[in-house]
């Protein structure tokens, strides 16, 4: 059986309540007792018992993560610089995936608030905050992450997403094409709508260029698949000749539609970008074009900013990185 603080206080003679101090409270107890009570955790084998004191203290030292797909990589990369930071402070990510569905995320929160989280990162489904609200007036601490605070009552991490759309679309006029589609959805969710709009004001500068768009009903390789072979059905005069697809899984999934009919070449008939610049985007059978969000760094700096909260700095910071283009084979060919 695994040696309690009582046993330890037994062993070193003293009271309970001195072993708390000293594992708890050190400068309070005599560098003699200090020096007996650790002598006797060495001899026991005493293990600390985080979790209990924790658990009287109200609060673990877990941090919820929910993002909108545990299966994206972006995602993926994103909770691992998360962890990275956390683990610098004594803490740990414990992550969940809404799908994006509203109610799974509501879900998580319900249970992530039960399990009485120290913090709450969050990759919101849709605007509607008030669950959030109630989370950080009960106390737990709370940040926006890959989503910005529209009204600036959050602290958040994100990037710019309609620049993301401008450069995406910006890339595809510049290399010649006039007919481009874009592909993403839901369009609720805020990065998604915000890279259509980015990507409807470089076409509304031009008046050669025409958009199309092709709702998705998640952000998926399948949704791109069956998107991408919707438009290799197309008549040849009514095809886009680029797509700007609003996540790189999308992307992919367009590509296995395009290869697999052989009748389309990439980027020969139709040019194709991608978003979030994921591992899996450089090494497609054609290297993808996408725009690239740092996602590690993402997530450490949210854990940085949920750290200044859960420390009474309660004054909501916003911070945006800028995307940065990647141009590979999908638009440029093998040159």
């Amino acid at each position: 059986m695994a040696a309690s603080v009582r046993d330890v206080a037994r062993e070193a003679g003293v009271s309970v309540g001195t072993v708390s101090n000293v594992l708890n409270h050190p400068g309070k107890v005599s560098p003699g007792t200090v020096e007996r009570v650790t002598a006797a955790i060495e001899r026991l084998g005493f293990v600390r018992n985080d979790a209990a004191r924790q658990l009287r203290a109200g609060r673990s030292r877990t941090i919820g993560l929910v993002v909108l797909d545990t299966r994206n990589p972006f995602f993926t990369d994103l909770a691992h610089g998360a962890q990275d930071r956390a683990l610098e402070s004594g803490f740990t990510i414990l992550l969940g995936g809404s799908d994006e569905s509203s109610s799974r995320e509501a879900t998580l929160l319900e249970l992530f608030e039960e399990q009485r989280v120290a913090g709450l990162l969050i990759s919101p489904v849709h605007t509607d905050l008030s669950r959030l609200w109630h989370l950080r007036e009960s106390g737990t601490p709370v940040v926006l992450v890959d989503r910005g605070s529209s009204d600036r009552s959050f602290s958040s991490v994100s990037v710019d997403d309609v620049e993301g759309g401008r450069v995406a679309t910006q890339h595809l006029i510049d290399i010649g094409r006039r007919r481009i589609a874009f592909i993403g959805g839901p369009l609720s969710i805020e990065q998604v709508s915000q890279r259509l709009e980015g990507t409807q004001a470089v076409v509304a500068a031009h008046a050669d260029v025409s958009l199309t768009v092709h709702p998705t009903q998640a952000l998926t390789v399948l949704e791109g698949r069956r998107i991408g072979e919707e438009i290799v059905a197309m008549p040849a005069e009514q095809r886009p000749d680029a797509i700007f697809a609003a996540n790189d899984l999308l992307a992919m999934g367009v590509i296995q539609a395009l290869v697999m009919t052989g009748s389309l070449r990439v980027p020969e008939d139709i040019a194709l970008v991608g978003y979030d610049d994921i591992d899996f985007a450089g090494a497609a059978v054609v290297p993808i074009t996408s725009v690239r969000q740092p996602s590690a760094e993402i997530g450490a700096t949210a854990v940085e900013l949920l750290m200044r909260e859960a420390d009474g700095d309660h004054r909501p910071e916003q911070i945006v990185f800028q995307p940065r283009l990647v141009a590979r084979t999908s638009t440029l060919g093998s040159e």
